[in-house]
């Protein structure tokens, strides 16, 4: 049965999903006046309801705090790509409201989500009440942007099993759910699917190389998680 997430409050949802996305700013305490101006809510999402679609103007951005976003592109030929599969706690939605630009892409939940809608106003709040927010948000840009440029360069000029470690790499600095364990195996939130659409390969392809990592010892695959042991 597909349960709707426990409620939350919007200032603690908030609260940790900046802490979570930016962990320089544990600690710091944020600015409450972005939730008591009702900027700042939190909206659930059935199931199969969409976001916001490809091309609707950006006003505002989200966190992913229950359940999982697909964001998937539609081509002018009709044919769907999905971009990823948001897991919480995630923020997501950024470029395109940060730049004032309509979506490139659309959102639709794949179950029952509990989502933060963030409005202009809470982020110029943040930005300009909230120490140290604005370096972590360039900084996390940064990382985004140097993640996609390495996965481009990869699709255009890697070997499969190249582009596969390139995307796990990828997924671990994005998914990892906490440090490796005593044994050296670090659990990432991801499907077998975002892992080829990461890499750029088929799903035939990707589970060959999953196949051969598993048989290597190299890697453990259980329902919506990869399992990546650690080597030091």
């Amino acid at each position: 049965m597909d349960r709707p997430p426990p409620a939350t409050s919007a200032n603690a949802a908030l609260q940790a999903l900046m802490c979570a996305n930016f962990p320089e700013l544990d600690g710091a305490l944020m600015p409450a006046e972005a939730v008591l101006q009702g900027s700042v809510s939190l909206r659930r999402l059935a199931r199969g309801r969409t976001l916001f679609a490809q091309g609707q103007p950006a006003l505002a951005f989200y966190g992913l705090v229950a359940g999982e976003i697909e964001a998937r592109f539609t081509g002018l030929d009709g044919t769907v790509s999905v971009l990823e599969h948001v897991q919480a706690p995630r923020l997501f939605g950024l470029a395109a409201f940060a730049a004032g630009q309509a979506a490139s892409y659309e959102t639709l939940a794949t179950q029952s989500s509990q989502v933060l809608v963030i409005d202009p106003a809470a982020y110029a709040m943040l930005m300009d009440r909230w120490p140290g927010f604005a370096r972590a948000l360039m900084a996390e840009f940064a990382r985004r942007y140097d993640g996609t440029l390495r996965l481009l360069e990869a699709s255009r000029h890697r070997s499969a099993p190249e582009r596969f470690a390139l995307a796990l790499a990828q997924l671990r600095r994005d998914r990892a759910a906490g440090p490796p364990d005593a044994q050296g195996w670090q659990t990432l939130r991801a499907t077998q699917a975002e892992l080829a659409a990461v890499a750029n390969l088929s799903r035939q392809t990707v589970n060959q190389l999953l196949q051969q990592a598993q048989a290597e010892g190299r890697l453990r695959c259980s329902y919506g998680q990869l399992h990546l042991r650690i080597v030091s």
